[in-house]
């Protein structure tokens, strides 16, 4: 199971500050914790998005290689098998870039 947003101890950490120091803090320590939250959700986020990024960027090298290999093949296909073997690259181009879109 992943990590969580905040770790279990700084919250115990935080329920005992409160404890300790009175209800007059409370809101000094809810702010702490409450900014402790959103810095780890932006740092999230930020990951997140660079990871989709990184997806997209493989997607699309993964779909233009194969055209790019699949063009001169198209071309060799259609000199020497004809229309089969026009279809049969054509299919792989289009099997490489659905199985590209499924993984991003």
């Amino acid at each position: 199971m992943g990590e969580g947003v905040v770790r279990k101890d700084e919250l115990e950490a935080s329920i005992e500050a409160r404890k300790e120091l009175g209800e007059e803090l409370e809101p000094a320590l809810v702010d702490a914790y409450v900014e402790r939250i959103e810095r780890r959700l932006s740092e999230r986020r930020e990951l997140d998005e660079k990871a989709l990024k990184r997806r997209r960027e493989h997607q699309k090298e993964m779909v233009l290689g194969s055209m790019g290999v699949g063009v001169p093949l198209l071309l060799i296909a259609a000199i020497f098998t004809g229309f089969a073997g026009v279809l049969v690259v054509s299919a792989a181009v289009a099997l490489i870039a659905v199985v590209s879109a499924v993984r991003a």
